[in-house]
């Protein structure tokens, strides 16, 4: 099953989306880049080997055994009413997307978690191969929230694969400097996870980096008032603070940046009483 969707089809679906998405950033840049685009895609790319490893290897196969297995035990929610396949289906694909909000904000707000999740915002740009810098300690930290939330849903084994597929597509498009027509991108941002919405994530300022935890639906922000819209694109600086040396990031720091002392986040403030819920350009 594994290889028949998500190695057949995911895998080319989400390179010709990498394609595309890599070839409209570099003509219609969004945000301006402060370092070397190919050395930070070659540092990203590095990085990211254990855990894209750790993603086939072990998160894909773990998620699709349970799924599997939970067919057997016919345990979660979807497994206490009788409704039509498709309406399963999209309760179900909500339900995942909605614990991928609440497992965003847990890797924000515990500090095991963070420790790992630093690596990814640790990035002094953010583009399409900022959506690869994931250090490998967080994916395995993920099989187990993951995994519990497939068992409490009843996810098919299918619905895994395509629902990671979605959130494998959904996390290039948001990371990436594509700049699109602004009152396009506005009507998106009701329904999904926008490039302007998630850079405000990425921001140094520490009230904008704790918003915007949605990974597809943008609405899950909305429901639980952690949107922010407010930020110009070109007053953001991304990066986290006291990790804002170029020289620092490299690929051994990146890696081993979990296990040692995380410095403590520097108080930086932007001053604005605007209305957060609306989107600037």
């Amino acid at each position: 099953m594994i290889k028949s969707v998500f190695d057949t089809y995911g895998v080319i679906i989400l390179i010709t989306i990498f394609a595309i998405l890599f070839l409209i950033e570099s003509k219609y840049q969004l945000r301006k880049r402060v370092q070397g685009r190919w050395r930070r895609i070659f540092i990203n790319s590095i990085v990211s080997i254990p855990a894209f490893a750790l993603l086939r290897l072990l998160f894909i196969p773990a998620m699709v055994w349970l799924a599997v297995q939970n067919e057997q035990w016919r345990f979660g929610l979807s497994y206490l009413w009788e409704a039509p396949q498709w309406i399963n289906f999209t309760i179900s694909f909500l339900l995942l997307d909605y614990s991928n909000y609440i497992w965003h904000i847990l890797l924000h707000k515990l500090p095991v978690l963070w420790r790992f999740h630093l690596v990814h915002h640790t990035d002094l740009d953010l583009d399409i191969s900022t959506a690869f810098r994931f250090h490998f300690g967080e994916m395995i930290g993920s099989v187990i929230f993951r995994g519990a939330a497939i068992l409490l849903i009843g996810v098919s084994p299918v619905l895994v694969l395509i629902y990671e597929i979605a959130f494998e597509a959904a996390t290039q498009f948001h990371h990436s400097n594509m700049k699109l027509p602004f009152r396009l991108e506005k009507i998106l941002n009701y329904f999904i996870v926008t490039p302007r919405m998630h850079g405000i994530h990425h921001s140094m300022i520490r009230k904008e980096t704790d918003s915007n935890y949605s990974v597809i639906f943008s609405f899950w922000d909305r429901i639980h008032n952690t949107v922010r819209l407010n930020v110009h694109q070109h007053e953001i600086v991304i990066g986290v603070p006291h990790y804002a040396d170029e020289k620092e990031l490299t690929i051994g720091n990146l890696l081993k940046m979990p296990f040692t002392k995380i410095r403590p986040w520097k108080k930086s403030e932007r001053t604005s009483d605007e209305d957060v819920n609306q989107m600037k350009e």
